[in-house]
């Protein structure tokens, strides 16, 4: 069986001394995890050792020795070997580098404590150079629980991981310390590299703290009763906006969580949440920033008006080429002069309103115009609802158009089934026969030729309407887009994607760096990156819902009938 020898990069060039990591006997494999450099005294390094095992709670011992060729340390290489007699295991790794830097030179002989294989020859050792670095980040075999998974369950990969993981303590040491050891190993940055970050990790505490206090009462404040009364909950339900804080109140819940994270996964959640709602925030700043200045507000509140006249105006010509006849076709002149007398007299009701509420446009176009400090989501969640109240005549439109074009296409199918001696049965769901009297047959069958001729007029007004209404829903969606891009990208995800990628690791690959006969093989092994397919998965259900979830049959099945009254609604979705 193969020995392998998961060596770390960093060690290469390192001083004689000490291998410190662990064995794996079930893979018959050894992890370094670093090196004691001579000289050293014995006792203190087992000392070193039975803190770092009750520490990180992995059985860390002397793998062996390491053997730098160096002028003037001749006999190092044989004190170090000798050296198996105070530190008592079954097996001793006795690594030496080759002068110029070629490769190892491996023997694998038996420890104190035990017998092994005497002088492993170079094709019995394989060696898998690493980066401590990157194993340590990548999570790739995160370990759960106080202790190491048990090696008859787990794999020789994640036992390494693992390994590298646990030892996290080892590789905190303090860069400048002065202790009685020298090591070398992948170094982090150390308590006085990151006093910065150490002094915001304090204060970010009692700040969360004060921010999860807040965000209860505002829940508690929510869940009222006054609140939860029917005409408050239905329009607070149909409000761009009242989603958008439901929203924000729940994302803010989640970062300023004092509990730390359980797994990768929801420190990458909170990550994604926390940087997407600064990026909403600065957006929002922007947008502020570039709305108060050179007035653009009161410019926007004067050209509101002319807009919605204009509006109207085109509104009233195309109600007054439906009045006519549309197109070459020959509608039923009075159904047609009603209709368009009704939805023109609602035109004019819409304009005196506007008029009405133009001095105050200015001063509320101010005040929504603040709501963008708050981010950019909420002054587009803001302008969505406002285009939903300035277009309101048009959903007017649409609703009164669909509900008279339903009930005209029920009226038909029923007199249709009727006129063929039919009728459908509430109990069984089905058509069955029927008899009618002669005076059913004749009233019905009066009934159905009246509403036959009646529906290519209803037809056209809804028709009409329904495609106003699409422009106006369609416009809102691709705001509601927008809003729940900048809500859900997982924008930290694709910045380690891109800086870090090691960080989104999907796996290993090895790579051969060295290959001779006789001599030991080297392999590197590197951690491959996650695809920004994967990558996007932190991407969670969309907020709004742009379109309904029916299938396309069942969309145009009711557009034909006209049940389709409310098409479009935000639906909130909570994230994975």
């Amino acid at each position: 069986m193969v020995l392998k020898v998961f060596f770390p990069r960093c060690c290469n060039a390192g001083d004689s001394g000490l291998l410190v990591g662990r064995w794996l006997p079930e893979h018959d494999s050894a992890v370094v995890l670093a090196l004691i450099h001579y000289p050293f005294i014995p006792g203190q390094v087992k000392k070193y050792l039975s803190q770092l095992q009750s520490e990180t709670r992995v059985e860390l011992t002397v793998l062996g020795s390491w053997s730098q060729p160096q002028e003037g340390q001749e006999g190092l290489e044989s004190f170090l070997q000798d050296l198996r007699t105070i530190f008592p295991q079954g097996r001793w790794l006795q690594l030496s580098r080759q002068r110029g830097g070629g490769g190892f030179s491996c023997q694998l002989g038996p420890g104190a404590g035990g017998s092994g294989r005497e002088a492993a020859g170079g094709d019995g050792v394989t060696f898998i150079h690493y980066d401590q670095r990157k194993v340590m980040l990548s999570q790739l075999h995160p370990a759960r629980g106080p202790e190491l998974a048990p090696q008859a369950e787990a794999s020789e990969l994640r036992l390494v991981f693992q390994t590298v993981a646990r030892s996290q303590a080892l590789f905190r040491a303090d860069r400048y310390d002065s202790g009685p050891l020298r090591l070398t190993h992948w170094q982090s940055e150390g308590r006085e590299a990151s006093i910065i970050v150490e002094l915001c990790k304090q204060a970010s505490v009692p700040l969360c703290l004060l921010l999860s206090w807040l965000l209860s009462l505002w829940t508690r404040g929510c869940r009222c009763r006054l609140l939860n009364l029917w005409p408050v909950h239905f329009v607070s339900s149909k409000l761009s906006t009242c989603i958008q804080v439901g929203h924000r109140t729940e994302h803010l819940q989640t970062v300023s969580s004092p509990r730390k994270a359980v797994d990768h996964m929801a420190f990458m959640r909170k990550a994604n949440i926390f940087v997407s709602f600064l990026v909403d925030v600065v957006l929002g700043l922007l947008l502020v920033s570039w709305l108060y200045r050179e007035n653009r507000i009161g410019r926007l509140a004067n050209a509101l008006v002319p807009a919605a006249d204009h509006v109207a105006k085109e509104l009233q010509e195309l109600l007054q080429w439906l009045m006519g006849a549309p197109a070459g076709l020959k509608m039923n002149r009075a159904l047609d002069q009603v209709l368009g007398r009704f939805f023109l007299y609602h035109i004019h009701l819409w304009i005196s309103y506007i008029h009405l509420m133009s001095p105050f446009i200015e001063m509320i176009l101010w005040y929504v115009g603040l709501s963008a400090c708050l981010g950019l989501t909420f002054a587009l969640s803001v302008f969505s609802d406002i285009v939903a109240l300035l277009t309101f005549h048009i959903y007017c439109f649409y609703v009164y158009g669909a509900r008279l074009y339903c009930l005209k296409i029920y009226g038909l199918s029923s007199l249709w089934r009727l006129f063929r001696g039919k009728k459908w049965n509430m109990l069984r769901q089905r058509v069955d026969s029927c008899s009618y009297d002669l005076d059913q047959l004749f009233i019905g069958t009066l009934l159905f030729t009246i509403l036959l001729f009646l529906l290519p007029t209803t037809a056209l007004y809804y028709l009409v309407f329904t495609l106003l209404r699409l422009l106006v829903v369609l416009f809102q969606g691709l705001i509601h887009l927008s809003v729940d891009f900048i809500n859900s990208f997982p924008l930290f995800a694709m910045g380690l994607r891109l800086c870090r990628p090691y960080r989104l690791a999907a796996g290993v690959k090895f790579r051969v760096l060295q290959e001779e006969p006789g001599r030991p093989l080297h392999l590197l092994m590197e951690i491959n990156p996650l695809k920004y397919s994967g990558v996007l998965q932190w991407y969670r259900t969309p907020t709004y819902s742009c379109y309904p979830k029916d299938s396309w049959g069942a969309l145009c099945k009711k557009l034909f009938i006209g049940e389709l009254i409310y098409p479009w609604r935000h639906k909130s979705t909570k994230a994975d």
